[in-house]
């Protein structure tokens, strides 16, 4: 092989170890773009759960009795659905559940909703959705690649204001409770057929770890991430505190 062969070969091989090393510094930089990307949209996601579930409980008259808060398992609340994104075909409409463990409410785990027969106020550009899991078993269902409203667990209208103590056959053996506030107007509304399902590219990029996971972790609480302590659970907290003797 002569000189100047031997010079090309290396200069060849001088720009391909450049090329492999800016190939190895490069992703991570853009990881880390998104990973910040990923944390401000799970905050605004949070927020706007936190303020519509605010919103709902300081009309006491006209809110989820307090009673079925303190016995709920896990509470998701769905802010701002578009009909376009929740009906089949749809991506589902966004949202975030905590979950009651030992010693506080958990972090927001994010979720999707969607499909099933929902009924839709003439006009309304969008919906909030309200879901109370009241037993272990609805809890379980929050585990899966998604949970089916109605076939996996019964669900029935939560009832509004003073009405949780005139609670019926069917409102007492649901396993989750659904409500709906459109154009001002907060009701009990059967979620029945609607597909529940984890966001996980959003849990894993926010907490590293899949709903199924955070939902499983008994002693997690809500913990200050990048994007700040979350909004939601503390809304929990206001209307459905862990008491003492739980922890």
């Amino acid at each position: 092989m002569n000189r100047e062969n031997q010079k090309r070969i290396f200069v060849l091989a001088v720009a391909l170890v450049a090329i492999a090393a800016l190939i190895s510094v490069t992703p991570p930089a853009r990881s880390d773009d998104e990973r910040a990307s990923k944390n401000k949209e799970a905050a605004a996601q949070y927020a706007k759960a936190a303020k519509v579930f605010d919103a709902i409980m300081q009309a006491p008259d006209k809110s989820i009795p307090r009673d079925l808060l303190a016995r709920a398992k896990a509470i998701a609340v769905f802010p701002q659905v578009i009909k376009a994104s929740f009906v089949i075909g749809g991506e589902g409409g966004r949202g975030v559940v905590s979950r009651r463990t030992s010693v506080a409410w958990s972090d927001p785990v994010f979720f999707r909703a969607g499909g099933g027969s929902v009924g839709w106020q003439i006009g309304a550009s969008a919906t909030d959705f309200v879901l109370l899991f009241m037993n272990d078993e609805a809890m379980g269902g929050l585990m899966k690649d998604k949970f089916e409203l109605g076939a996996e667990a019964g669900v029935a209208g939560g009832p509004v204001g003073r009405e949780a103590g005139a609670g019926t056959d069917a409102l007492m053996q649901a396993k989750v409770l659904s409500y709906s506030r459109s154009r001002g107007v907060f009701a009990g509304i059967s979620l029945k057929g609607v597909v529940v399902r984890p966001e996980d590219d959003l849990n894993q990029a926010v907490y590293g770890r899949s709903a199924r996971q955070l939902l499983a972790d008994d002693k997690r609480v809500a913990a200050k991430t990048e994007a700040g302590l979350p909004a939601f659970p503390q809304a929990i907290t206001r209307y459905a505190a862990i008491s003492d003797t739980e922890r």
